[in-house]
């Protein structure tokens, strides 16, 4: 499949092409979906305190929210390729927006971490964030258009840290309880994915050149039987599941971070509820250009050195998290901690734009699936972190132990590499696309 008007330029202004449309309104709803997803983690202190819950029972919990993501976005990516990503999303957000809304029914530990676990599924939203900007983008600008979407997107983990303890005290100030108060907070990022489920549908379309449906019926798009062709052609790709263990390094870490981060400086440093908040909220809103920066470097990278220096960074960006990690976890003094988090919180976010701006040309023909199966990895990361935050081990020796494996696994970065034949082709789209042979959605509009 050969799509002719992909954008050679990301335009931030323009809300009218079917490219920035679809831009605009992925990153929004996995902004949204993030929300959702986390907006429990700065609340746990008060939700701990109202089911009694123990250090085993959190842990569970932390992992809860990322292992059920893991089976999602290995199933999205595959559905993205199915029936597209503008369904698939419309359909995650009307969903996943109901335990959203529902968690609040929960009376115990049981049926808490039942509803945690249903909400994990919103976290597939990535896959399809990632696959509707690779589509709409062409090579030159993917990197920078993927990592500011999903950056800008994953800001929803650090508003979420700021917001929903200040939601919890506005309803407390409005003489709700506490027992009520997180509950009514829990509401309303449900609504608004909902809300933003039915936008998706009506705002945006697959590609630049139509639908799938379209695209199918015009003899220009395989049958969707090849979709599980192409799983199985990606599963086959040592360079994906090299990828899936890298972002599970990076993204995995980042989902770590923001299920404990207001739980630790709770606990290590004593903050109020809506203090640690606005610490962890803080490495959250990184995302608003560390993320798009790890995008950008990549796309200026593969100007000089082709995809080759892609990978080049990815490796260094990894290695460097992994030791800010390690010093993170050795800091006792609460403005050095604060320090050390951000430095680190920059390196996973480069790291995950990094990731993702390789992803598109490592199979073409498989797009979704790669991108579930690498984004998987970042939730299995997640799962496997969580591990260690659940049983006797100090939290600041889990993350000592987590920084030093980060560094290690950098060196997966050189199983990651491309043909002469690829590297050609990546250039050559790149030449023809901005030299105007292939129709851009620039100069065709919508």
């Amino acid at each position: 499949m050969i799509l002719r008007n992909k954008a050679t330029r990301l335009r931030l202004a323009d809300f009218s092409s079917a490219p920035m449309r679809a831009f605009h309104m992925t990153w929004l709803a996995f902004f949204l979906c993030f929300f959702g997803w986390f907006g429990l983690a700065p609340l746990m202190p008060v939700i701990r305190q109202e089911f009694h819950l123990t250090k085993a029972q959190i842990g569970n919990l932390t992992i809860a929210s990322v292992a059920i993501t893991v089976l999602v976005r290995l199933l999205i990516g595959w559905l993205c390729d199915h029936i597209g990503p503008r369904r698939a999303y419309t359909w995650l957000l009307i969903l996943g927006s109901l335990p959203v809304m529902a968690v609040g029914l929960a009376h115990d530990y049981t049926t808490f971490l039942m509803f945690r676990l249903a909400i994990g599924t919103i976290g597939a939203s990535f896959v399809i964030t990632q696959y509707h900007t690779s589509v709409m983008f062409a090579p030159n600008i993917v990197g920078t258009a993927n990592a500011t979407a999903a950056g800008w997107g994953n800001l929803g983990g650090g508003v979420t840290q700021m917001v929903m303890p200040l939601l919890f005290s506005g309803f407390l100030a409005l003489g709700a309880g506490a027992w009520w108060g997180w509950r009514m907070a829990m509401f309303i990022p449900g609504v608004m994915m909902f809300l933003a489920g039915i936008a998706y549908y009506k705002l945006t379309r697959d590609t630049a050149d139509g639908d799938f449906a379209e695209l199918r019926a015009r003899g220009e798009m395989t049958k969707r039987s090849g979709a599980a062709v192409a799983f199985a052609t990606a599963c086959r790709d040592r360079r994906v599941w090299a990828l899936f263990v890298i972002y599970g390094a990076c993204f995995g870490m980042e989902l770590t971070i923001n299920n404990i981060a207001a739980l630790y400086f709770t606990d290590t440093f004593h903050l109020a509820l809506t203090t640690a908040g606005l610490v962890a909220g803080c490495y959250g809103m990184m995302n608003l250009f560390a993320r798009p920066l790890g995008g950008i470097v990549s796309d200026r990278f593969h100007q000089k050195w082709g995809l080759r220096g892609r990978a080049m960074l990815l490796g260094t960006t990894i290695f460097a998290e992994g030791l800010a990690l390690m010093l993170f976890s050795q800091m006792r003094a609460l403005p050095l901690a604060i320090a050390a988090m951000m430095l680190t919180g920059l390196f996973i976010m480069m790291s995950n734009g990094a990731t993702y701006a390789l992803v598109p040309f490592v199979n073409k023909r498989a797009l979704g699936a790669v991108a579930g199966i690498v984004g998987a990895g970042g939730n299995a990361g997640s799962v496997m972190a969580g591990f260690l935050f659940k049983g006797s081990m100090p939290w600041t020796q889990a993350l000592l132990v987590l920084g030093a494996a980060i560094s290690v696994v950098s060196v997966f970065a050189f199983v990651v590499r491309f043909s002469e034949g690829e590297e050609l082709a990546a250039r050559t789209e790149i030449d023809a696309r901005l030299s105007g042979e292939l129709a851009t959605a620039g100069a065709m509009g919508d």
